[in-house]
């Protein structure tokens, strides 16, 4: 594939463009910093975190039905803000992204599970609407990876040729799921790997 041929960069957001969202980790620390039964809330935070990564739960309903089912001695704010802070830039890819943009004429769409109120916060605080075109999130959408529709929207969304698309992913079944569809895929481990294998379908800087 030479640069000229690609037309389209689908791209995840975390693990990707940012730190993972509302992760194991993040959760983790979450209960030995506000001094919850880890376990408990692990259970209550799978019973519900698909529901509200699909936009059918506020973050509120979620964390009533995780965090405070039961008095705090915190409040409701104090934990959402825990929660943003878990967010962080991956400076290199997102500048990355945004010049390959630039120089190729590329429409750039996100295809990522994420909540609609960490989405929100991530698209604004890390500025990525500047270079993103589109988001398929699955907040938005009603539709989560590994559900092959979240991809098909994408490609309905893009108008591009699934032959003209490289997708950029952190999960490696996901990155199965969209080459079934015909999407050239790179497993995104480090920013010098996939800096490396786009360069080889002739996406250079």
């Amino acid at each position: 594939m030479k640069g000229s041929d690609c037309k389209a960069l689908f791209v995840d957001i975390g693990g990707v463009l940012l730190s993972d969202g509302w992760v194991h980790k993040s959760r983790a620390l979450a209960a030995s910093t506000f001094d919850l039964n880890f376990k408990e809330m692990e259970i209550r935070h799978y019973q519900n975190f698909n529901t509200y990564e699909l936009g059918k739960l506020t973050i509120e309903e979620y964390l009533k039905r995780v965090v405070f089912y039961e008095r705090r001695r915190f409040s409701l704010n104090a934990f959402k803000k825990f929660m943003f802070s878990q967010s962080k830039p991956c400076p290199e890819m997102i500048d990355l992204i945004a010049q390959l943009k630039a120089k190729y004429g590329l429409k750039i769409v996100v295809v990522s599970n994420e909540a609609r109120e960490l989405n929100a916060y991530r698209i604004h605080t890390f500025k990525l609407g500047v270079f993103v075109d589109s988001f398929i999130s699955s907040c938005y959408v009603h539709l989560r990876k590994p559900d092959k529709d979240i991809f098909r929207l994408a490609l309905d969304t893009s108008q591009v040729n699934p032959k003209q698309i490289i997708y950029i992913e952190n999960t490696f079944m996901f990155v199965q799921v969209a080459e079934d569809l015909g999407i050239r895929s790179i497993f995104h481990t480090d920013y010098k790997s996939t800096q490396e294998k786009l360069a080889s379908f002739g996406l250079v800087l």
